[in-house]
């Protein structure tokens, strides 16, 4: 008797289909997802604009305007009308460091008019630059005793604003040799901490309102290669850079453990 032959498997060759229709089943599906995220919630926008223009009046950053005019505002955002805030000393910093620019000026106007203090505005904030013909001896770091009143009006304005002071030391590109600098840097430098010192000591300021540099020579405002222009390099600047925010006291046991 003879053996039935197994029918062979019929291969498909459309399987390819199934997998290419779920593959575009996917990609349409993406998309969708894609455009449904990129469209945006135009009352949304209008809110957060009316918002924040609302904000900026209230603050006094550009005067009250109609806000009908300006977006287009959904009826159900409630506009309150902004509310002009009285105005104090030490709202505006850059107000109040126009204030003390007027007051140093005239508090040192002799120093001023001798050409041994300059008052300017710089990237930071106010800078008050004493010059070391009328601060200081060539190749020292002490304050001449001649400039103390001098100095004594410009810590008393300062003293009376919460603002930080960075005191920056500079000096000209000749080079300095003596028993006490072996280098502008140090010079600079040394003549920056001694003005720390004697707002600290001597004027009661918070440390932590202060900071000191020394730049050398590297960052001059005049040419080197004059007699004036070296004078002019040859300084200390006083920059009046912010507002001094008191940090919080320190609480844990890290802060009450005593160094051994």
């Amino acid at each position: 008797m003879k053996r039935r032959k197994k029918r062979e498997a019929h291969a498909s060759h459309d399987r390819w289909l199934v997998s290419y229709a779920d593959f575009i089943t996917l990609l349409f599906a993406f998309f969708v997802v894609m455009y449904s995220t990129a469209q945006v919630d135009k009352k949304k926008v209008n809110r957060l604009a009316t918002a924040i223009q609302v904000a900026f009046q209230q603050l006094g950053a550009y005067p009250t305007a109609d806000l009908s005019n300006a977006v287009a505002i959904d009826e159900s955002v409630e506009v309150r009308k902004a509310v002009p805030v009285p105005a104090s000393p030490h709202k505006n910093d850059n107000g109040d460091l126009t204030e003390l620019r007027k007051e140093l000026e005239q508090a040192l106007a002799p120093e001023i008019a001798r050409g041994e203090v300059e008052v300017k505005s710089g990237q930071d904030g106010l800078v008050i630059s004493l010059r070391e013909a009328g601060f200081f001896d060539s190749g020292s770091a002490g304050v001449k005793v001649g400039s103390q009143q001098a100095f004594s009006r410009m810590a008393s304005l300062l003293g009376e604003r919460q603002y930080n002071i960075r005191i920056e030391g500079h000096t000209d590109n000749v080079r300095i040799h003596n028993t006490q600098f072996s280098s502008n840097w140090e010079l600079s430098t040394a003549r920056a901490t001694e003005m720390i010192r004697l707002l600290i000591m001597k004027y009661s300021f918070s440390p932590q309102r202060l900071s000191a540099g020394g730049y050398g020579e590297y960052h001059p405002i005049a040419s080197n290669n004059t007699e004036a222009g070296r004078a002019l390099n040859r300084r200390v600047d006083v920059v009046v850079v912010g507002k001094h925010e008191a940090e919080p006291a320190a609480t844990g046991p890290s802060a009450s453990g005593a160094k051994q």
